[in-house]
């Protein structure tokens, strides 16, 4: 009998351990293409597929595939591994961003024309749905 315990305690042991090891490994992102781990700043709460992430704020797009960043150069959307210095911050985990969900494509101009043609639009009201005249 003392030796079927000793075994049930070494098992229950080893299964504990192994909780732990894999309680503390945190949310996954799955992205089609094998690469380096995402950005510090970049850190999601569930897995996901997400190739780009945007700064609002910034109006900033980064590619996590390639690990560049995409903005406009006047009327041109530029990609490149470093913001220029009229972006630069020194901490991007103090912006808010979000995740772009289902988007593959390489050029991002067809997806920011269409974010930027439905943003802002809402069918709510001030003051609850009455119209003002």
């Amino acid at each position: 009998m003392g030796t079927r315990s000793l075994y049930r305690a070494a098992g229950l042991f080893l299964l504990y351990v192994l909780l732990l090891l894999f309680a503390s490994c945190g949310p996954v992102v799955y992205t089609s293409h094998a690469g380096p781990p995402p950005p510090p700043w970049f850190y999601p709460h569930r897995v996901e597929v997400v190739r780009y992430v945007y700064f609002p704020e910034l109006r900033v797009y980064f590619d996590l595939r390639t690990h560049s960043y995409l903005y406009l150069e006047g009327s041109v959307w530029t990609r490149n591994r470093e913001l220029p210095s009229r972006y630069r911050h020194p901490d991007l985990n103090r912006y808010r961003y979000q995740r772009i969900r289902g988007y593959e494509q390489d050029d991002i101009k067809p997806y920011d024309d269409q974010s930027r043609r439905n943003s802002g639009r809402s069918n709510r009201t001030r003051d609850g749905g009455r119209i003002q005249h």
